[in-house]
């Protein structure tokens, strides 16, 4: 039986964390050596992009956890322990993750990638309005803007289409201009309503 098959009998095709029903899909909680069905869960999308940190946090959408938190599977107990690290300074997330056991292991685990250190704070691409910003979205030049090793001047005003937010930088986007992909600082953009 493939992997996803049995995660989702498992999960009875429900996301192992809120017990969504739509948008599930396989989740492997790093970092692990080979996938299998203890490090591997089913999430939604809803929790998918927030564990991720791709999305602000809904601290009512974790209360989920409350109940959670006891499931046998070890992916998903380090999942709920690294949200409720989170969200820890919301009293009932402290108080379950005081609740919240794990043995050396599974702790060494769920601290690998130092999500426990951080709060509830995410890091977005935002524009010079503070609006968020997404790949595929439109953006226009606040400011003419000359290109490091290129002739081109990007000039204010200028719509750039279809952009590509830089993963690892939240104040840089990738754009195309007059066929040329160049990298833009977001405060240089507000994001084109359409």
């Amino acid at each position: 039986m493939k992997l996803e098959a049995l995660l989702l009998a498992r999960s009875e095709n429900k996301c192992e964390l809120c017990k969504a029903e739509e948008d599930i899909q396989l989740y492997e909680v790093l970092p692990q050596p080979g996938r299998d069905a203890e490090n591997c869960i089913m999430i939604c999308d809803t929790c998918r992009t927030q564990v991720e940190k791709k999305a602000v946090l809904n601290s009512s959408h974790w209360h989920c956890l409350s109940e959670s938190m006891w499931s046998e599977v070890p992916g998903v107990q380090v999942v709920a322990w690294r949200m409720l690290s989170r969200l820890r300074n919301e009293s009932w997330a402290a108080d379950n993750l005081e609740m919240l056991y794990l043995d050396d292991e599974k702790l060494n685990w769920a601290k690998a990638l130092g999500d426990h250190e951080n709060d509830a704070a995410v890091e977005l691409h935002k524009d010079c309005n503070g609006q968020v910003l997404q790949s595929g979205d439109a953006v226009v030049l606040i400011k003419s803007l000359d290109v490091k090793g290129s002739t081109l001047n990007a000039r204010m005003g200028t719509v750039v289409k279809n952009i590509r937010v830089v993963e690892d930088n939240t104040e840089q986007i990738e754009g195309k201009i007059e066929g040329q992909t160049i990298v833009i600082l977001t405060k240089y953009v507000r994001k084109q309503v359409s």
